[in-house]
């Protein structure tokens, strides 16, 4: 029997086919509706019931932990690259990231309150500190800016990201802002 997303669920036979979707539909509702959006959601925009997305994610954190990792695979994959360029790559792919997923980061601070195990904060002080050095080196980005500095900054896209009203304005919102943080860097030096 078709779903409401054309699907046709086949049961066990599809679980891999399953998860997937259920993460698709994850990732998609969480962009548009945010962390808290109901699982029944998710699960029917998958074609599934909600027994087989509990099945496969038992909570919430579950589920976004999922996607999450996604991301952090992406970014360990560019910052694996060698050249010194390798930190300008993955600062744009954390401010795209943190536009498509601003949920997930939602979900990362909900994580880092309720799980003080959670080493998703640390996984990217490291992939920027061992990208940064190399920028640095290269004279891509001012010798005095640390990791803390990018954190801060990203947390500061973040900000921007969080309270735009409409959710078209993200992307062009975050992207002022990184301009803004270019802008303010160049005028410390002077």
């Amino acid at each position: 029997m078709p779903t409401s997303s054309g699907r046709v669920n086949r049961g066990p036979a599809a679980a891999s086919e399953n998860r997937q979707a259920i993460l698709d539909s994850a990732r998609r509702l969480f962009t548009e509706r945010g962390y808290h959006v109901p699982l029944s959601a998710i699960a029917k925009d998958a074609g599934v019931g909600q027994g087989v997305l509990y099945r496969h994610f038992p909570t919430r954190l579950d589920l976004a932990f999922t996607v999450f990792e996604e991301n952090f695979t992406q970014l360990e994959a560019i910052a694996a690259e060698p050249g010194p360029d390798a930190f300008g790559h993955l600062w744009e792919r954390m401010v795209e990231l943190t536009v498509e997923s601003a949920a997930f980061v939602e979900m990362a601070v909900d994580a880092r309150r309720a799980m003080p195990e959670y080493t998703g904060g640390e996984r990217l002080r490291v992939l920027i500190g061992d990208t940064l050095p190399r920028a640095r080196a290269a004279g891509l980005i001012d010798p005095v800016v640390t990791v803390a500095d990018v954190l801060l900054a990203h947390r500061m896209v973040y900000g921007v990201i969080a309270t735009v009203i409409d959710p078209a304005e993200a992307a062009p919102a975050a992207r002022r802002a990184v301009d803004l943080l270019r802008w303010a860097a160049r005028d410390q030096k002077t």
